[in-house]
C-alpha cells in the first residue's frame, strides 16, 4: 500500500534512540514515516508507543520513500559501519536528485567524508550528524551536530532545531558544524571529552574512598559541587549513583564489577590526535584507564605480587580534590579544542569553536555550566590560540593548581592511580615551560641519525649538524626529516 506523500521526514532504525527521536519529532508537529529492517519492530512501535496519526509505519524502504514530501529527507539510526553503506546504496536507487540522506549514528568521521562525496556524486545530498544525550536526550531534546552537504541544511534545520535541547535563553543546541565529516568529528571529540570527564570524576571518587569518606558523604560532596563551577550532568548523576543502595541497604556502586567497557569513539579521538600531532593526553589516559580496568583477572593476580606503599589511606581535603578535578577538566577541554582547531585546518572545515561549545550546553552527556565559560572565551577572542590562555581559564587554573598538586602528590605517595589528574598536570607544566629538555632529544637524534638541529642563537629554520664522535661525516639525514 502506498501512502500519499505526507511525511516530513523518514526514519530508518527503531532501536531506542530511533524510537525516541521519532516521538520527539512527532511532539513538535512533524509527520514521520518509519521503517525497521525487522518488520515486527515497526508494527510493535506503531501499535504501541508510536500509535499516533503523525507516525506512519512502512513495511519497505520503497513505501517509506513514497510517503515523503519532496525534497525527501531520510534519517538513518542504524549501527555504524557496513549497515550504513548498505542502506545508503538501497536508498540511492529510490531517491531523486536533491533528496537528502542523513546518518544520525556514531559513524567514524572518515566514513562520513567518503559518503558525502559518494552521495553527492549520485546527485543527492548527505548529512552526517552527531546526536548526543542518550535515550533521554533523544526523547526530550538532544544536542545535534550536523555536517555534510551545506545545501541540505535549510531543509532539515526547522526539524532539527525544533527537536534539539534549548538553552535557558531558548537557543537550540543544534547548528550547522561544517562540510562532509565535520559533524561526526565534533561528536567524536564530544565523546572523547566525555571519557575524560568520567575518568576525572572516578578519580575523585577513588580519592574520597581512600580518605575514608562514607558513601552518603561522597554523594553530598558531589551534590554541593553541582552548585558551583562543576555544575554538570555527570556530577549530578554521580551524586545519585553514590547515594543508591542495593536491596540490603549497602551502596550498589561497590557491587559493580570494576571493568569498564567502551564503544570506540574515545579511541578514535586519541588516534586522530596522534595523526594530527595534538597532545590530547587526558582523554588518552582515560581510554587507557578503561583498558587497564578491563584487565581485572591480571590485576587480581598482580595485587598479591606487586608492592605498593606501606600504610593505608591518604590525607587530602575535599576542596583540593575539587580543584584537581576542575583544573584537569580545564586542561582536557583545552586539549580537545586544540584538536578541533587542527582538524579544521587539516580538512578545510570552518569550525566555530565557541558555537561548538554552545551546542554542548544542554541535551548532551557533557552538558555543564563550564561550557558557557568556553563559549564566552571564544566570544572574547575568536582566534584564541588555547583555552588556557583565556584570562578566565588562566585565572581558574592558577587558583586551583596548589590543591591540584597536593592531590597528585598525595595520590602518588599513597599508591592511588590518578592517570588523568597527573597527565593533565604534566601537560600543564610542559605547556607553561619556556624551556623543555627537548634540546637533549635533538642532540641525540643528531648524534645517532644525523637528523640535524636548530640553535637558540640562530634564526629558526637554519639547521646544523655536529660530528659528535669525530668519526661521523658531514652528511645529514635531511631527506628523512618528518
Amino acid at each position: 500500500m502506498h501512502h500519499e506523500p505526507r511525511a516530513d521526514i523518514g526514519l530508518i532504525g527503531l532501536a531506542v534512540m530511533g524510537q525516541n527521536l521519532v516521538l520527539n519529532m512527532s511532539d513538535h508537529g512533524f509527520t514521520v514515516a518509519v521503517y525497521n529492517r525487522t518488520a515486527s519492530v515497526t508494527d510493535e512501535f506503531v501499535s504501541g508507543r508510536g500509535q499516533r496519526d503523525t507516525i506512519v509505519g512502512c513495511g519497505t524502504l520503497d513505501e517509506l520513500v513514497a510517503s515523503l514530501k519532496p525534497p525527501r529527507r531520510v534519517m538513518m539510526m542504524v549501527q555504524a559501519g557496513a549497515a550504513v553503506d548498505a542502506v545508503i546504496d538501497h536508498l540511492s536507487a529510490l531517491l531523486d536528485p536533491g533528496d537528502i540522506i542523513i546518518d544520525g549514528g556514531n559513524s567514524l568521521y572518515t566514513d562520513s567524508i567518503r559518503r558525502t562525496a559518494e552521495v553527492e556524486g549520485r546527485g543527492l545530498r548527505y548529512i552526517g550528524t552527531g546526536v548526543s544525550g542518550g535515550e533521554e536526550g533523544a526523547r526530550h531534546g538532544p544536542s545535534i551536530m550536523p555536517g555534510g552537504s551545506a545545501a541540505a541544511w535549510r531543509f532539515v534545520e526547522p526539524i532539527f532545531q525544533a527537536v534539539a535541547a534549548k538553552t535557558a535563553d531558548g537557543t537550540p543546541c543544534c547548528d550547522w558544524v561544517g562540510a562532509d565529516g565535520a559533524g561526526h568529528y565534533v561528536k567524536m571529540v564530544h565523546n572523547g571529552i566525555e571519557y575524560g570527564d568520567m575518568q576525572v570524576t572516578a578519580e575523585a571518587y577513588a580519592l574520597m574512598k581512600a580518605a575514608g569518606m562514607g558513601h552518603s558523604q561522597m554523594s553530598g560532596t558531589f551534590r554541593t559541587w553541582g552548585d558551583g563551577v562543576l555544575d554538570s550532568y555527570l556530577v549530578d548523576i554521580t551524586a545519585d549513583i553514590l547515594a543508591f543502595t542495593d536491596d540490603d541497604g549497602e551502596p550498589l556502586v561497590e557491587r559493580i564489577l570494576d571493568a569498564a567497557g567502551q564503544k570506540g569513539t574515545g579511541k578514535w579521538m586519541v588516534i586522530s590526535s596522534m595523526e594530527l600531532g595534538q597532545p590530547v593526553t587526558l582523554v588518552a589516559e582515560a581510554v587507557y584507564a578503561r583498558i587497564v580496568s578491563s584487565l581485572k583477572d591480571q590485576r587480581v593476580r598482580a595485587s598479591s605480587v606487586l608492592a605498593g606503599p606501606d600504610g593505608l589511606g591518604i590525607d587530602v581535603s575535599v576542596d583540593d580534590i575539587h580543584d584537581a578535578l576542575y583544573a584537569s577538566k580545564i586542561v582536557s577541554y583545552a586539549q580537545g579544542f586544540m584538536l578541533l582547531r587542527a582538524a579544521a585546518e587539516e580538512h578545510g572545515w570552518e569550525l566555530d569553536l565557541g558555537r561548538i561549545a554552545s551546542l554542548w550546553r544542554e541535551g548532551c552527556i557533557i552538558r555543564a555550566r563550564f561550557l558557557d565559560d568556553i563559549t564566552a572565551a571564544y566570544e572574547r577572542d575568536p582566534d584564541l590560540e588555547n583555552l588556557l590562555l583565556d584570562p578566565f581559564f588562566a585565572e581558574a587554573v592558577n587558583a586551583a593548581q596548589a590543591g591540584w598538586r597536593r592531590v597528585v602528590a598525595a595520590a602518588v605517595a599513597g599508591g592511588i592511580a590518578v592517570p588523568a589528574y597527573s597527565a593533565a598536570l604534566a601537560f600543564y607544566d610542559g605547556y607553561r615551560s619556556e624551556h623543555l629538555p627537548a634540546n637533549l632529544i635533538q642532540a641525540q637524534r643528531d648524534y645517532f641519525g644525523a637528523h640535524t638541529y636548530e640553535r637558540v642563537d640562530r634564526p629558526r629554520g637554519e639547521v646544523f649538524h655536529t660530528n659528535w664522535t669525530g668519526r661521523g661525516g658531514d652528511t645529514t639525514a635531511r631527506a628523512y626529516q618528518v
